[in-house]
């Protein structure tokens, strides 16, 4: 059984600190009451500490400035963490990611947890032990996954967060819910008045940001957000097109579609074909994130751009500054998108 060390806050560390010296790494285990082994784990960003004792150690960290002593050595290596790599959303991140990271001559180590999340278990110690310069995570991290890295002097930005995160977590993100709101205002301004959505999961931030986009824009026109226009599915192709099968067999079908991301767009290609419409005759179709193949099916897919290869970039060069210990006046960052108009939409007919 791994050994958890837990105890009391000792004494204040004012009565026996010399102030003409640095704090040691004694004072800090005194002051919080457990041993020197438990603090230098915290400092390391070891596992093996209860989390109120971490909290505690990192308190008295914070509270009396301790700092090490010697220089941190730069691996010259960048770490990017995806949950899971599955298309070609992700490769547009890791273009984006290795581009900025070329032009510093910094190496990138790519991880991926799998579906299931089973690397994670090893990955942080892994990470701890190659200890690069910075992370870009593509994932999510618990808060003592989070104190473990940034114990050990790791700077960590998240990638277009599907979370709310804690103020001193830095992102870079876009305008999700701008983008929502300009893809079923063109919709709108069309002159479509049935417009569905396909949304994401609902606990998904950026998601969420689009829907409630979308919402606006109706509620701006004075158009009803009716509830049975609105259908939650998966991020992929397959759960698009079963999206879309629900919505397009209904009494009274929508003459318009709006999806969350590009591969639900597809999907409704794909179901609209089923039932027998023409796309953008019978149907309009708006998708978002603006990828490769959006110019490349037929009709081309009118879409709202995401930036996600600047984005990549921006979240590297980010990470990378905060390495080098570098401040910077903004940690997090939401880059602007833009509707791409192109053959799948029009005016409706009925």
């Amino acid at each position: 059984m791994r050994h958890v060390e837990t105890g009391k806050p000792g004494g204040d560390l004012a009565s026996f600190a010399d102030h003409t010296r640095p704090v040691t790494i004694a004072a800090i285990a005194a002051s919080a009451g457990v041993s020197i082994p438990t603090v230098s784990k915290v400092i390391n960003g070891r596992s093996g500490v209860a989390a109120d004792t971490r909290a505690r150690v990192e308190a008295a960290i914070n509270q009396h400035g301790y700092r090490r002593t010697a220089p941190v050595t730069r691996s010259n290596m960048m770490e990017l963490v995806f949950d899971r790599i599955a298309d070609m959303w992700g490769l547009e991140i890791i273009r984006g990611v290795e581009r900025a990271a070329r032009q510093h001559r910094v190496g990138v180590v790519l991880t991926e947890f799998g579906p299931q999340r089973n690397a994670i278990r090893y990955w942080i110690e892994d990470t701890l032990a190659r200890r690069p310069d910075c992370l870009v995570m593509v994932a999510q991290l618990d808060t003592e996954q989070r104190q473990q890295l940034r114990a050990r002097g790791i700077p960590v930005v998240v990638f277009d967060p599907t979370v709310e995160l804690p103020e001193d977590v830095p992102f870079v993100g876009a305008t999700n819910w701008a983008g929502g709101r300009s893809a079923t205002r063109h919709l709108i301004e069309l002159g479509h008045r049935r417009i569905a959505m396909i949304g994401g999961p609902e606990h998904v931030l950026c998601c969420r940001a689009r829907l409630d986009g979308h919402r606006s824009a109706l509620d701006a026109a004075g158009l009803p957000v009716e509830s049975e226009l609105v259908v939650h599915a998966g991020l992929t192709h397959e759960d698009g097109r079963a999206a879309a099968l629900g919505l397009l067999r209904r009494p009274d079908p929508p003459t318009a579609i709006f999806a969350c991301n590009d591969l639900q767009a597809l999907g409704v290609y794909q179901a609209a074909r089923e039932v027998g419409l023409r796309i953008p005759t019978d149907l309009s179709v708006v998708g978002f994130d603006d990828l490769p193949m959006a110019a490349l099916v037929d009709p081309a897919l009118t879409t709202v751009h995401q930036p996600l290869l600047e984005m990549a970039s921006t979240a590297t060069e980010l990470a990378l500054a905060l390495g080098r210990g570098e401040r910077t006046s903004q940690v997090r960052l939401e880059l602007a998108t833009t509707l791409t108009v192109r053959e799948s939409t029009a005016p409706p007919v009925r």
